[in-house]
């Protein structure tokens, strides 16, 4: 049976979900449905220069259509290597929308690449450092300055007067403890996991709708992760997440009808 949100009507529904969602206090977000690009180089085909190519233009891809954050996720890679790539990936977001790109770029859990590559903040796991000690070493280590536009409201998804040298600090939760915790010292937006079956991971049971409307009762702003598509992103919206995140739903889809379709 086909979902109610496919097709043309889920940008519609998207909408309306949203704008009811966050008429909620205490944190109740003024811009638009955030989306959350999360790479997976290695699922593309080819050698790593192919790979690494077609990851660099799906990234310019994700900024030209307006994907607010971009998290660089590559685990497998060493230190030097990851940060080869989050150089090449900063220059790919810039030269892609040159002087008016919104888009953040993240870098997994490495503080010190995302300060060197002169990304705009880091995506942390539930039992790295806590986000006040990542804004710390931020200040020591300078951090990326701010684009121009990023700190306006609007469809850019980024939450109004951000300081200009401040970092961008996710954290990912599995639990209500992950998240609460991500929350006290200051972590500006969870990525939580897994909502719905993730494809290829039989075995990692979702936690499901009710327990992300659970979580999105928590005082930092929710972004839904895991078997996200098309076909259930308004579900997650309409449970109170403040966004989406996802692999393959921008990976292996035309972002540009992705984007439309949830922001429509």
């Amino acid at each position: 049976m086909p979902s109610p949100l496919g097709g043309a009507k889920l940008g519609g529904f998207l909408r309306v979900a949203s704008q009811f969602v966050w008429q909620q206090p205490p944190h109740a977000l003024q811009w638009a449905l955030l989306l959350y690009y999360i790479t997976d180089r290695k699922q593309f085909p080819g050698d790593e220069s192919a790979r690494r190519a077609a990851l660099l233009e799906k990234i310019a891809e994700a900024t030209r259509c307006g994907v607010d954050y971009i998290q660089l996720r590559e685990k497998d890679l060493s230190g030097r290597e990851l940060e080869s790539l989050a150089h090449a990936t900063v220059r790919a977001v810039r030269q892609a929308a040159p002087g008016k790109s919104a888009t953040r770029i993240l870098i997994n859990s490495r503080t010190d690449i995302a300060i060197a590559c002169a990304a705009d903040g880091v995506h942390l796991t539930s039992t790295d450092v806590d986000p006040g000690d990542v804004r710390s070493v931020w200040r020591c280590g300078a951090g990326a300055p701010a684009r121009e536009g990023a700190g306006s409201s609007g469809n850019s998804g980024q939450a109004p007067d951000r300081e200009k040298s401040a970092p961008v600090v996710a954290v990912s939760c599995h639990s209500k403890e992950d998240v609460a915790h991500a929350a006290s010292p200051g972590a500006d937006f969870v990525v939580f996991a897994p909502v719905f079956e993730k494809r290829g991971a039989p075995d990692v049971r979702p936690v499901g709708l009710e327990t992300l409307r659970d979580i999105c009762r928590q005082p930092i702003p929710v972004l839904a992760l895991g078997g996200i598509t098309l076909d259930n992103a308004g579900q997650c919206i309409a449970a109170g997440a403040a966004g989406i995140a996802a692999i393959r739903l921008f990976q292996e889809n035309d972002i540009a009808d992705v984007v439309r379709r949830l922001r429509g």
